[in-house]
């Protein structure tokens, strides 16, 4: 406003003083660049209410932006009905009725947040919310959210079942208490009739550390977890890719741009101010070029210098466009350009998105030459994420085998996105198979397990030979082609290692339930850890069921732990998926069993008294040809473990939840390594 009310005076002040100095042509040049510079200035004025809705934050470090607005930071007109959040210590708060929710994370890209009840952290007996409804709020619980389920002034406890006391709703003739696990209401010694009432509270898992300590905690703080709310409000996406900032002004949603406002976003109705600023920037050189002439003219004998100087101050280094070269190699992998793949994947089309792997989006695409593609987009462009998109490229680009993903291409290190682009596998992954959206019954026999279970072994076997540790050994980086021959995917978390240590010293990193677990011990890597998340993958092929369930009793919720047990106790039976044709034909019964006791062998709890990938591979070979393990017995590996100062096999105690089960980032990564 100050700049805008002085410009007219600065134009005046300056055509006064150079007036003195100059005339003919040269003051008309000058006028004229001042004239282009006031007309550029007031294109380019910036609508307030773009600047009053630039994010906020209340201290704590999460963003709030639109649907989102925070009082007297922000306007009104900056969020959305119902979306104001007050700042409370540091902490953002939203009303939602009756209820103070403490909003702990936001994810724009979901429409999505975490909340919990402000009770649980201001008060020592805080009441779970129940019987809670957001009908007249743009707010619904999410799928994702599981059950605890508080049990009030109950006359009895259930016998020999994992509770949660509240201790402060007691007294001397009632207890009260929560539970997870839904079997506590199959259970025929209780009934809920023994209580005065019953609450299901909905909590999200995804907030706990690992599912061992979750178990240790009290119901209070099970309830700071919070749980997952879905929003519904118009979309902000296209108006904040276009540079524009979402509003809510007049009953109708806005995108605030730098200009002026838009219905949708700053695009249209915009490339009127680009091209005013693109003239402005023509004649204005070719002004300053006709200024240069002139000069040139009138001082040439002593300042002929000074046309030599500024061209050579546009040189470039080499390096930093040399890789960019479409045509040329990275690493011995093809260059794409970013607009290549923005077009083969519409660009970046969210029906287009396959799933979301440990450090990207993956998106299914076609190039022109009609090969399909999945281009594996990188979260961040940082630091962490050029490292590990060089690892990646170099790991896969020396690698060749039938049951690796192939790698088609990258782009360059110095482009806009890191992007990677991997063959297309389209009958998903094994997990989609076993326990995913492909699952049906009979549509995986033994005979397709037994093979994936080959390959997939043969493939690690492979990568070991090559000096290289996958480290994140699971079904949903197993993928399967249309005759169901598999492809081993996700690199991202490899390490190749050198010939002279047997380990690599590494802060554990992985997917629950795989993590071998003297690795998440003693923070050492070594290629016993992939046979150890292997062992993982063959329960999983016997029984259908993930590798983690938290609904699944407490000493169960880890599928190896669940293994364990029931080979030692003789009941392999009970783990076995129904569908296998175990107890109806004789050749497959002995082929699980024979594939069970090579699982108990690669999930033994010291690295030393597992086999090698290699031998894993001889033993399946053995095992498909004629049904029959040539190994040892898991009472052999018990025998031979009671000599061993350093392995821990379970006998007649339940076991404690396995501590691989650390809580990671969600991965999954149907149809592409990512």
């Amino acid at each position: 406003m100050f700049f805008s009310a002085f410009l007219p005076n600065l134009k005046q002040q300056m055509i006064l003083r150079i007036s003195i100095h100059y005339n003919g042509p040269q003051l008309y040049i000058i006028i004229t660049i001042i004239f282009l510079f006031s007309l550029a200035t007031t294109v380019v004025s910036v609508n307030p209410k773009f600047v009053a809705c630039t994010p906020r934050s209340c201290g704590n470090g999460l963003n709030i932006k639109y649907p989102f607005w925070i009082p007297y930071d922000q306007d009104s007109f900056c969020g959305y009905p119902h979306f104001e959040i007050t700042c409370k210590n540091k902490n953002p708060i939203l009303k939602a009725s009756n209820y103070d929710l403490l909003v702990k994370d936001i994810n724009y890209t979901n429409s999505s947040f975490t909340a919990a009840n402000l009770a649980a952290y201001e008060e020592k007996c805080p009441a779970p919310m129940n019987n809670y409804s957001f009908d007249k709020l743009p707010f619904t619980y999410s799928s994702e959210n599981n059950n605890l389920t508080f049990f009030y002034n109950c006359t009895t406890k259930p016998i020999d079942y994992p509770i949660y006391e509240v201790d402060c709703a007691e007294n001397a003739s009632h207890s009260s208490f929560a539970v997870f696990h839904k079997e506590v209401l199959e259970r025929k010694n209780y009934s809920m009739n023994e209580c005065q009432f019953v609450i299901n509270v909905p909590l999200n898992m995804n907030a706990a550390v690992n599912f061992s300590s979750l178990l240790q905690m009290n119901y209070t703080e099970i309830l700071k977890m919070g749980f997952l709310l879905n929003w519904t409000a118009p979309n902000c996406q296209y108006c904040e890719k276009s540079g524009g900032r979402c509003g809510f002004d007049g009953d109708q949603f806005l995108c605030f741009c730098k200009d002026k406002s838009h219905l949708k976003s700053c695009g249209d109705g915009n490339h009127w101010r680009w091209i005013v600023l693109i003239v402005a920037a023509a004649v204005i050189g070719l002004v300053a070029l006709a200024m240069a002439v002139i000069f040139y003219q009138r001082r040439k004998k002593t300042s002929y210098g000074l046309s030599y100087t500024q061209p050579r101050s546009l040189s470039s280094d080499p390096s930093s466009w040399k890789d960019t070269e479409k045509g040329s190699q990275y690493f011995g992998a093809h260059l794409f350009t970013y607009t290549e793949l923005e077009e083969a994947t519409n660009f970046f089309d969210p029906s287009r998105e396959l799933g979301d792997g440990g450090f990207g989006t993956v998106y299914y695409g076609q190039l022109p030459d009609g090969r399909c593609i999945a281009v594996k987009r990188l979260y961040e462009n940082n630091y962490r994420r050029v490292e590990q998109f060089m690892n990646e490229i170099e790991i896969l680009t020396r690698l060749r085998h039938k049951n690796l993903v192939s790698l088609f291409g990258c782009t360059s290190r110095h482009s806009r996105e890191l992007l990677l682009v991997y063959e297309y596998i389209a009958n998903g992954t094994v997990a989609d198979h076993l326990h995913g959206n492909r699952a049906k019954a009979g549509t995986l026999p033994w005979h397709i397990r037994m093979n994936i279970a080959l390959e997939t072994a043969t493939a690690l076997a492979y990568l070991h030979d090559s000096e290289i540790i996958h480290r994140d050994v699971k079904t949903n980086n197993i993928l399967l082609d249309s005759n169901f021959v598999v492809k081993v995917a996700d690199f991202g978390l490899s390490r190749l290692f050198p010939n002279n240590v047997t380990h690599v010293s590494t802060v554990p990193q992985g997917t629950p339930g795989y993590v071998d677990p003297e690795y998440h011990e003693c923070y050492q890597l070594t290629v016993k850890s992939d046979v150890y998340s292997f062992g993982v993958v063959l329960v999983e092929l016997i029984s259908s069921l993930p590798a983690v369930d938290i609904t699944r009793h407490r000493h169960e919720i880890n599928l190896s732990t669940m293994a364990i047990n029931k080979i030692q106790n003789q009941a392999l039976h009970e783990l076995v998926d129904k569908n296998l044709g175990f107890d109806s034909d004789l050749k497959v019964r002995k082929m699980i069993n024979a594939v069970a006791e090579l699982a108990f062998q690669c999930l033994q709890s010291s690295k030393d008294m597992r086999p090698s990938m290699q031998e894993v591979v001889d033993t399946l070979k053995d095992i498909q040809s004629d049904g029959e393990y040539k190994g040892q017995s898991h009472a052999e590996v018990m025998d031979i473990s009671s000599t061993a100062d350093d392995a821990v096999l379970l006998k007649d105690d339940p076991p404690p939840p396995s501590p691989a089960s650390t809580v990671g980032s969600k991965s999954t990564t149907p149809n592409a390594s990512g």
